[in-house]
This record gives C-alpha cells, sequence and structure tokens, in this order.
C-alpha cells in the first residue's frame, strides 16, 4: 500500500478533471486499487474540513474508483496529514494498493527470492540529478 497527498495553494489550483481522468486510467486498467481518497481543507483560522470523495458532487471519473473504497485512513491519521499543510489550501489524499505487485511477488517467492530492500527515490532527487548531469554535460 501508499499513499501521496497532494497539496494545492489557493492561487494556483486549477482542477480542470484531469487528475480524476488520470486515476480512473489506473484503476481501470487493474495497475492499482483505490483503497481511501478524501480531500482536506484547512480553512485560514487553521480549522480542518475533511471530505470523502462519495459526498462530492461532480466528480465524474472517480466514481469508477468509489466501489472500491475501504476507508483506511482514521481520523488521527487525517489530523497528523493536515498538520503538514499551510493554513489556506487544500490537499487530495490516497490511499493505494499497487495491484501488480501481488502476482510479481508471489512469482519471486515461487522460484525462491525474498525481498531484501525497496524504498522509492523522491522526484525532487531524479530531477536535481539530471540537473546535475546536464551542468556537467
Amino acid at each position: 500500500m501508499d499513499y501521496l497527498v497532494v497539496e494545492f495553494p489557493p492561487a494556483t489550483s486549477h482542477f480542470t478533471g484531469e487528475m480524476a481522468a488520470e486515476l480512473d486510467k489506473l484503476v481501470t486498467s487493474g495497475t492499482i486499487r483505490v483503497l481511501d481518497l478524501v480531500i482536506l481543507t484547512k480553512r485560514a483560522d487553521g480549522e480542518l474540513d475533511v471530505v470523502e470523495v462519495d459526498d462530492l458532487d461532480n466528480v465524474g471519473e472517480l466514481r469508477a474508483a468509489e466501489a472500491q473504497l475501504a476507508g483506511l485512513l482514521a481520523e488521527e491519521d487525517v489530523v497528523n496529514l493536515a498538520a503538514a499543510m499551510e493554513p489556506g489550501t487544500t490537499a487530495g489524499v490516497l490511499v493505494w494498493e499497487n495491484t501488480w505487485a501481488a502476482p510479481f511477488a508471489s512469482a519471486a517467492r515461487r522460484a525462491g527470492g525474498q525481498l531484501i530492500a525497496n524504498g522509492r527515490i523522491p522526484i525532487q532527487a531524479i530531477l536535481a540529478s539530471i540537473e546535475a548531469d546536464e551542468e556537467g554535460a
């Protein structure tokens, strides 16, 4: 399982439905299974509004994922995630399962393999590496 929190500052938010369409492609293709999806709004006074995706109108493609929502995030999780948000911002929180991983992991185990390490490389690190390579060339 993985999660991400994407914060949208008020002056730069441009919700066009593109994110919902991309999420729908991932769900429809069987690449991921959405386990939880919430929208957080942290008002200027620090108060938090939490909206589950099934409470939203006009969510379009997200309805395809709605039936799969397991609601894994507890109230404490939401409060902890919101602590990282700036006042006046909105954030989307997505929890998902990489459905492609289970068959691969099973095949690896059947072949005698065992997981000895895993991790993520942040996009900022990748961009910094590319920039460093370009400057060195």
